[in-house]
């Protein structure tokens, strides 16, 4: 009698659960009427939760809209949509109605604190107008042209010499990775390659402190927003357990490093009275406390420079490699360094496909599921096609291209797009075509593995498992 009643309660649980499996089926809304409306998608986001992308991806090609509304139990009713119509309508016709947001903000909030990144508002206004100023100097372009050359020339360089010479497999990934951080500290900090915020290029030595610190910090925020039951994360939150004591002891790291570092710039400016070109010192000429520099360990975003004199690798130069624009863009379009990106809308609203927005609601706009969706992209979405974006989509013989096609920020909103886009995006660019050229010049890339890779959406996302390769001198 008591193996039948398990089994009948088995039995039961089974059936329940496929139920709720089938309410998660797309179809505009998830979780719909029944026991959808108290669990909603609960069941089928947990099964999901490590393949989210194409989780999303799949529901939003079904849809006649490109546009879902996922219902879960203990979780804010969150709109996803890869429609243009509508990216264009809440990051730019609408833009006042869906800000971050305070759940995303509060998500974010011991890793970020205050800085641009993860406020709204006058706070957000004043920020913006700061960091657009300085990122426009023609002496901080310079001051990070200068920082990348060295840090290219004087370490990428002779890092992946060595790899060529021991003939042994060398993660790419992890590489750049530690290049970007390190021109990120110089440029913000000023710091140099002694130190806790400078990693060396030696992939057999670990990350520098803060760049550990950092990626624990981004890992577990990230993991925050991906939690099934939110309240779960608040709750280790409270008690200091698991993840949640790896976050706060990764960002005391973070903040007294930082603070080390600005103690030891206002002491080394008040010795010398000299300016220095750091956008940290920048800040301390200026009069502003710890307080605002705060907002300098909030992202990485990439510099732009000028005219390399004497150099074959200057600003014209790189304008005219169209093909290299081509592939930078059909890689991020396929594999978006921002996954996803959520609002939070303050009003009732509806958007331009007919869904209904209610106040409070998330509304997340989705590249990495946009440059997957037919409707925008044909047939060959999946395929890599770098001449889709070039007019004509031709390349010559000698591997010359034609002009760049002119697309909409709302259909590939790579680097955001309104009033919130990134300031240094044209600048990022640059400097990702510098990396690439100077490396393709020298060296033969080959990857170990043709598998696909497989993208991890944390706040910025990359593959999981890191891009080994073989880099062999060109010849």
């Amino acid at each position: 009698m008591e193996v039948s009643s398990t089994v009948i309660v088995m039995a039961s649980l089974l059936v329940v659960l496929g139920f709720l499996v089938i309410l998660c089926k797309p179809r505009g809304r998830l979780g719909r009427g029944g026991l959808g409306d108290l669990f909603g998608c609960l069941v089928s986001f947990y099964m999901n939760r490590h393949q989210l992308l194409d989780w999303y991806t799949d529901m939003l090609a079904e849809s006649s809209t490109n546009t879902v509304v996922v219902e879960r139990l203990g979780a804010r009713r969150t709109i996803i949509t890869a429609n243009p119509n509508n990216v264009e309508y809440m990051l730019k016709t609408n833009f006042k109605n869906y800000p971050k947001g305070k759940p995303f903000t509060d998500i974010l909030d011991d890793f970020l604190g205050s800085g641009i990144f993860n406020v709204d508002g006058d706070l957000w206004r004043v920020q913006r107008k700061l960091t657009s100023h300085e990122f426009s100097t023609r002496s901080l372009r310079e001051y990070a042209m200068n920082a990348l050359r060295n840090e290219v020339e004087d370490e990428l360089l002779p890092a992946l010499e060595s790899a060529a010479e021991s003939s042994r497999p060398v993660d790419l990934q992890d590489l750049l990775k530690r290049v970007a951080f390190n021109l990120i500290c110089k440029v913000s900090l000023g710091t140099g390659v002694e130190g806790p915020c400078h990693s060396s290029l030696d992939l057999s030595l670990p990350g520098s402190p803060l760049a550990r610190a950092f990626d624990v910090s981004s890992e577990v925020s990230a993991g925050r927003g991906a939690e099934s039951l939110p309240v779960l994360w608040k709750i280790k939150r409270w008690l200091g357990v698991g993840s949640e004591r790896r976050l706060r002891e990764a960002v005391r790291e973070i903040h007294a490093i930082i603070n080390g570092a600005i103690h030891e710039k206002i002491i080394q400016k008040a010795k010398s009275g000299g300016c220095e070109l750091d956008l940290l010192s920048r800040m301390i000429s200026a009069g502003l406390d710890e307080g605002h520099v705060d907002k300098l360990r909030r992202g990485r975003e990439g510099f732009n420079f000028s005219r390399d004199d004497g150099k074959q690798l200057d600003y014209e130069t790189l304008s005219e490699l169209r093909l290299l624009d081509a592939c930078l863009y059909e890689s991020m379009r396929l594999y978006p360094p921002v996954a996803w990106d959520s609002k939070h809308a303050v009003a009732d609203d509806l958007l331009p496909d007919g869904t209904g927005v209610r106040s409070g609601d998330r509304v997340t706009y989705f590249p990495y599921g946009m440059g997957r969706m037919e409707a925008l992209w044909g047939k060959d979405r999946l395929e890599f096609r770098p001449n889709r974006w070039l007019i004509g989509g031709s390349v010559g013989l000698d591997g010359s291209a034609g002009e760049l096609k002119k697309v909409s920020p709302f259909k590939f909103p790579i680097f955001q797009a309104g009033p919130r886009d990134c300031i240094g995006k044209q600048m990022a660019f640059v400097q990702m075509k510098y990396v690439v050229a100077s490396i393709l010049r020298k060296f033969d890339i080959q990857p170990v593995s043709h598998s696909k890779p497989i993208l991890v959406p944390r706040l910025t996302a990359h593959m999981a498992g890191g891009f080994l390769v073989h880099v062999r001198r060109s010849s």
